[in-house]
C-alpha cells in the first residue's frame, strides 16, 4: 500500500543545505554498504492471503493486514517488558508486577505519541483534501499503523501512565523509572527498524558508503533531485546504533562490573548497583543521552515538520530532554545523597512466599505403613499437614 506514505508535502531542493553531494555517475558500480529500501510488499502482510496459500479452501478476502511497523513496535514493547521486569525483580519487586505498570504506560504512551506527532505535522492531517477523521482511508489521525508515533509524546504520555500505575500498586515512581530507562532505548531501536520498512526517517543526501536508497515517488523525496542515483543519510539506523550504545553506557555507569569464576561457566559477569545512581538519576542519564543524539539526527532529517524560530519542533524537544535530564541528576543528587530505600513505597513492600522443605510436610494420604495412615506418630500423636495434633 504505497499510498499510505504519501501524505506529506514534497520537499524542495532549496530547503536542503547548499552543496549536497552530487549523485554518482550513471552506470557507476554501487558500493556494497549501500542500503536498499525494502519492497513495498514488506511493509504490510495480509494474513488471509498467507493462509489461503497454504489452505486453498480459505477465502483470500478474509484477511487482516499486519504492518511491519506495528510488529517492530510490538517486539520492542515485549523486549522492554522482559528487561524491566528482570531489573525490578533485582530491586525486590514482585515478579511481573511491571505488567500492571506497562498496561497504563503503553496505552497513554501511544496516545501521547500520536498526539505529539499530529501536533508537529499539522499540514499532513488538516486542510483541503486531507482525510482527517475516516480511519478506513489512508491519512487519518487515528491510523497509527501507517507510522507517525513521536517518541517525545510517548515519553510524556507513558510517564503519566507509569505514575498512575505506581500509585495504584504502591511502587516508587523513581525506582520504576530507573529500571525502565535502558529498556526504553531497546524498544526505541526496534521502533526505528519499523521506520525502515515504512521508507521514512531519513536525512539529507549523502555520498557516504552507507547511503540509503529511497524511491523518487516517496513523499519526502526532494523535488529537483535526479530520480535515481541519489542516496540519503539513514537517520533511522544512526538512532538505532546510538540507542544500543546508550544501553551499554547506562549499564556501565549504573553498575559496578566484576568477573566471577568458579561456577558452572568458566566465568560470569556480576553487576552491583552503584548507590549514587538511584532516585531517578538513571532516567536523567537516559534523557541526556537520547536528547543529545536525537537533536543531531533530527537536524539532518528532511521530512516536513513544524518549526519554531526556524528549528524543527523535535530538535527543541530533544534539547529540552537534555536540560531536564541534567536538572533531574543535579536535583536528585542534592536531595537524595543516600541509598534508595526500595522499589516499594513505605508499607507496601512485597514479601516473597516462604519456602517450605517438602521433607517436613506430612499428609494423611502417605504410603501404607506411615504414621499418618495408621493414625499415630512415634509419640502417639496424629500427624496431619505437618502439624501434630495435641491430645
Amino acid at each position: 500500500m504505497p499510498g499510505l506514505r504519501r501524505r506529506s508535502l514534497k520537499v524542495t531542493v532549496g530547503r536542503l543545505s547548499p552543496g549536497f553531494p552530487d549523485p554518482p555517475p550513471k552506470g557507476a558500480p554501487l558500493l556494497p554498504l549501500l542500503i536498499p529500501s525494502p519492497p513495498d510488499a514488506w511493509s504490510v502482510f495480509y494474513v488471509g492471503s498467507w493462509i489461503h496459500s497454504w489452505l486453498p479452501a480459505w477465502n483470500a478476502n478474509w484477511t487482516v493486514p499486519v504492518h511491519a511497523y506495528a510488529l517492530c513496535i510490538l517486539v520492542g514493547m515485549i523486549a522492554a517488558l522482559i528487561i524491566t521486569n528482570a531489573r525490578m525483580v533485582r530491586r525486590g519487586a514482585e515478579p511481573w508486577i511491571f505488567v500492571d505498570v506497562a498496561l497504563w504506560a503503553i496505552v497513554l504512551g501511544i496516545i501521547g505519541a500520536r498526539l505529539f506527532h499530529v501536533f508537529t505535522h499539522v499540514a499532513d492531517y488538516f486542510g483541503p483534501g486531507k482525510n482527517t477523521w475516516n480511519p478506513l482511508q489512508p491519512g487519518a489521525i487515528w491510523n497509527i499503523w501507517d507510522g507517525g508515533l513521536a517518541i517525545f509524546g510517548g515519553l510524556m504520555g507513558g510517564s503519566i501512565g507509569v505514575a498512575i500505575a505506581c500509585r495504584i500498586a504502591g511502587l516508587r515512581f523513581v525506582g520504576v523509572a530507573d529500571a525502565l530507562a535502558p529498556s526504553l532505548l531497546v524498544a526505541q531501536s526496534f521502533g526505528r527498524l519499523g521506520n525502515y520498512f515504512n521508507h521514512e526517517i531519513y536525512g539529507l543526501p549523502t555520498n557516504l558508503p552507507w547511503g540509503l536508497e529511497i524511491e523518487s515517488t516517496n513523499a519526502a523525496y526532494p523535488s529537483g533531485l535526479p530520480t535515481s542515483g541519489v542516496y540519503f543519510h539513514p537517520t533511522f539506523l544512526y538512532e538505532m546504533i546510538w540507542n544500543v550504545f546508550g544501553v551499554i553506557l547506562i549499564l556501565a555507569i549504573e553498575n559496578k562490573w566484576s568477573v566471577v569464576t568458579g561456577g558452572r561457566l568458566p566465568f560470569a559477569i556480576k553487576f552491583t548497583r552503584r548507590p549514587n545512581w538511584q532516585w531517578g538519576k538513571v532516567v536523567g542519564l537516559y534523557l541526556v543521552w537520547y536528547g543529545l543524539g536525537r537533536s543531531w539526527f533530527e537536524s539532518i532529517r528532511i521530512d516536513p515538520s513544524q518549526t519554531v524560530f526556524g528549528i524543527r519542533a523535535n530538535v527543541w524537544a530533544a534539547l529540552g530532554a537534555v536540560l531536564l535530564g541534567v536538572i533531574i541528576i543535579a536535583v536528585q543528587s542534592r536531595r537524595h545523597p543516600g541509598i534508595e530505600p526500595g522499589i516499594y513505597t513505605s508499607g507496601k513492600q512485597w514479601t516473597p512466599p516462604a519456602e517450605v522443605d517438602s521433607d517436613d510436610i506430612y499428609s494423611d494420604t502417605d504410603d501404607e505403613g506411615d504414621d499418618a495412615e495408621t493414625g499415630s506418630s512415634e509419640n502417639g500423636d496424629l500427624a496431619t499437614s505437618g502439624t501434630p495434633r495435641s491430645a
